[in-house]
């Protein structure tokens, strides 16, 4: 009986640092190719791309989110397990003929699903549909927002829900510009962290700098000479912070 109750201490004192010591990993590629690894080690990658301006960049996946189908977010070749990895697609279909392809899945300890935009101001018509997707992991509720081109409706903005992490595109021509970029921020108020995405970079100059974005913002951490940050699920923010990453390890 002593040693029963001696063994229920231990775990009742291991739990809470266990619970202290997690960290969830976040890693952009450019564009907005992210990989998030869990606590656990669940690694989700949204959409993977092979632009010819950046180095390639290759990556393991338990799951491979897709925004849409065009070729700078749907290249799953860069994905080295990709045989062994699940492929979720928010659109299936091309130009008029796409469609929304509802997601709702949970992969280990990740829970994901996606809620149907468009790629334009004008319905789809333009640049066809996109999918913002909502990954749960530790705790956290991460939002993706693909290629969206427009700010949300009133029944986007519930059914995508209470927001952590914002990944959204900032480099306006063919998806968000600053100034709408900044609108969708107030639609949806995460609670951490804002990572933009979708802009200019020194290699890659087919859409526009953040700079539209972050005019007049006070918020902002330049991490600029890595392209990884951990965020952990327990701190507490008074304020969420925009996270400007390097595309690359070592900036």
């Amino acid at each position: 009986m002593r040693r029963i109750l001696i063994a229920l201490i231990v775990f009742v004192s291991a739990a809470p640092l266990h619970a202290q010591g997690r960290k969830v990993t976040v890693r952009w590629f450019g564009q907005s190719y992210f990989q998030v690894v869990s606590s656990t080690g669940t690694r989700i990658v949204f959409d993977p791309h092979a632009i010819m301006s950046y180095p390639r960049q290759t990556n393991e996946a338990d799951v491979v989110l897709i925004s849409h189908p065009h070729q700078d977010h749907n290249q799953i070749d860069v994905i080295t397990n990709r045989e062994r990895a699940k492929i979720l697609v928010g659109c299936k279909g091309m130009g008029r003929k796409m469609e929304w392809n509802v997601v709702d899945e949970k992969v280990k300890d990740v829970v994901i699903r996606s809620v149907g935009v468009y790629h334009d101001k004008a319905q789809g018509m333009e640049r066809g549909k996109n999918a913002v997707f909502i990954v749960e992991v530790d705790g956290l509720r991460i939002a993706h927002l693909g290629d969206i081109g427009h700010t949300l409706s009133a029944g986007q903005i519930k059914a995508i829900g209470e927001i952590d992490v914002l990944m959204l595109p900032v480099g306006g021509v063919y998806t968000l510009n600053g100034i709408d970029a900044k609108k969708v921020v107030e639609q949806l108020r995460p609670k951490r962290f804002i990572l933009p995405m979708h802009y200019a970079t020194s290699v890659f100059d087919e859409v526009v700098s953040p700079d539209e974005f972050l005019e007049d913002q006070k918020n902002v951490d330049k991490l600029l000479m890595s392209n990884e940050f951990q965020i952990d699920p327990d701190a507490k923010m008074n304020a969420p912070r925009i996270v400007m990453l390097g595309w690359r390890k070592g900036g």
